[in-house]
């Protein structure tokens, strides 16, 4: 997941989780009730900014998320993915799981789930919905969160950076592809225009802003100004937009949650049981492999958490802000940061399993 992102890799290697990355939980849970209570005390705020749409896109939800991704595009070094070559294997096995195995583990689980498991509770209808926000997630790996993940376990900052560079250049043509399968096996009909619209909006065109502003910037100023200036000023936009974002989303959500309150609990099952069985792939693969443990502790970790702005971006985009899709990729924000700091623990406990 990306969840703090407004943390750069230099960030993530000096100070580590900052005060929003490590209260995530909490600012996403106060962020529903002010969502929930401004749809219900102030309903034409929503219901105005809904009517700003194009090709089912809300604009203003678009800008919003345009704020929280730049960030992270304009952080990857594309250069960086010339030294997979000393260490192959633990790019191979984050490569492998992120896009062979996670995607359809997480259909598989979710639907099993949400379909049959809960069907007494959840309409079909709207697990259906539910099921796709869990496709989204599944389809779209963590991106910025991960520096966190790797600086807490002690990760190599700059092989972390190569394994997420290479995953934001897969996921450009993975993506939409993907999804529309797996919707479509869910008896989901998505349209390909737009799901390629939501990839162009959302990883396409932000990547390009943060490739030309990169190189821009440390062409004119240098890479240490760059990384301690510019990305620091630049950080504080991202959560900032994330939680509006969440509060109009929960605005718009507010009915759903107050008479389906179970069903937060219900989606949350088949995300957390997913999230746990990708780190234990990924993980002990690589100390069977015999992986450094600097290496294989942030590749499990960017398979483990998705890409949820990404996620939340597509599912508003694909199905509306109203939803289930959109509330289960927001469930996934809810439940991943308290679950990934406990596989932090889990690895750095487990350390001495791997080569030194």
């Amino acid at each position: 997941m990306s969840s703090n992102s407004d943390m750069n890799p230099a960030e993530a290697t000096e100070g580590g989780m900052d005060l929003f990355g490590r209260y995530l939980s909490v600012w996403v849970a106060l962020a529903i009730v002010a969502g929930v209570a401004l749809g219900q005390l102030a309903p034409s705020i929503p219901e105005t900014l809904s009517r700003f749409e194009y090709a089912q896109v809300s604009i203003p939800i678009a800008i919003l998320i345009w704020a929280m991704i730049f960030p992270m595009m304009a952080q990857i070094d594309f250069g960086a993915i010339v030294g997979v070559r000393k260490e192959p294997k633990g790019l191979a096995i984050t490569t492998i799981v992120n896009w062979l195995i996670k995607p359809f583990t997480m259909f598989a689980i979710a639907w099993f789930f949400l379909m049959v498991v809960f069907e007494p509770w959840i309409a079909p209808a709207l697990a259906s919905e539910y099921l796709a926000g869990a496709i989204l997630l599944g389809a779209a790996p963590c991106t910025a969160m991960v520096f966190v993940w790797s600086y807490l376990t002690k990760g190599d900052a700059a092989y972390t950076l190569v394994q997420v560079s290479l995953n934001d250049i897969i996921m450009l043509f993975a993506f939409a592809p993907i999804v529309v399968l797996l919707l479509g096996i869910s008896d989901i009909q998505v349209p390909w225009d737009t799901v390629i619209l939501s990839v162009v909006l959302y990883i396409v065109i932000p990547l390009a802003a943060g490739y030309l502003t990169r190189r821009t910037l440390i062409a004119r100023r240098g890479e240490q100004w760059y990384d301690e200036v510019f990305m620091k000023r630049l950080g504080p936009i991202t959560p900032a937009a994330l939680i509006v974002t969440l509060v109009l989303l929960f605005a718009f959500q507010g009915e759903v949650i107050l008479e389906n309150p179970l069903h937060i609990a219900l989606i949350a099952v088949p995300l957390i049981i997913q999230t746990v069985l990708i780190f234990f792939i990924a993980y002990g693969w690589a100390k069977l492999w015999k992986v450094r443990h600097c290496i294989a502790a942030p590749g499990a970790m960017i398979g483990a958490s998705n890409f949820f702005e990404l996620a939340v971006a597509a599912a508003i985009a694909l199905f509306g802000l109203q939803s289930g899709a959109a509330l289960a990729t927001v469930v996934g924000v809810l439940v991943e940061v308290p679950l990934m700091l406990v596989l932090v623990r889990i690895a750095n406990n487990t350390r001495d399993k791997f080569p030194a």
